[in-house]
């Protein structure tokens, strides 16, 4: 599961990495997720608990614009305000760590492992513990996917 696997490539992030945290609550983007990302903003949300989700500055400004669509209807703005209401602007610092808020650590338990996930367009930042619970819960479907999508 974790290790070095396939790094970022033409702007989608791949593979995971198990990385610490540190006493202050940073925690570091591996070099392959920041290899092209040097000086980039990233948004920190979490849309889908437990899970953290970070998006390039450039992918977030789609994500902000559907968020606009769904703020039309009551309903939708105070979704919105309550997902938006933890998210935070974030850049990596010279060594190429973010700072993840204690509020945000806690909803995802991240307590000093955190497993960063390439998912395409953003990176998923999960509890170790609670991924391979998501995985073995929904392993049965998988095989559905796979023959959809590698054909």
């Amino acid at each position: 599961m974790a290790g070095t696997r396939s790094p970022m490539r033409g702007g989608k992030f791949l593979g995971s990495y198990l990385h610490q945290l540190d006493e202050k609550g940073r925690l570091s983007l591996p070099a392959s997720y920041r290899r092209d990302a040097a000086d980039q903003r990233f948004v920190l949300v979490q849309p889908y608990p437990p899970a953290l989700a970070l998006y390039p500055e450039v992918e977030w400004a789609a994500v902000e614009e559907r968020l606009q669509e769904v703020m039309k209807t009551e309903h939708g703005r105070i979704y919105v305000l309550q997902v938006m209401s933890s998210a935070v602007e974030v850049i990596p610092d010279a060594q190429g760590r973010i700072l993840v808020p204690s509020g945000l650590r806690e909803s995802a338990e991240l307590d000093g492992q955190a497993l960063l996930v390439g998912a395409i367009n953003k990176i998923e930042i999960w509890n170790p513990g609670r991924f391979e619970q998501a995985i073995t819960a929904s392993a049965a479907q998988f095989g559905d996917y796979t023959s959809q999508i590698f054909r």
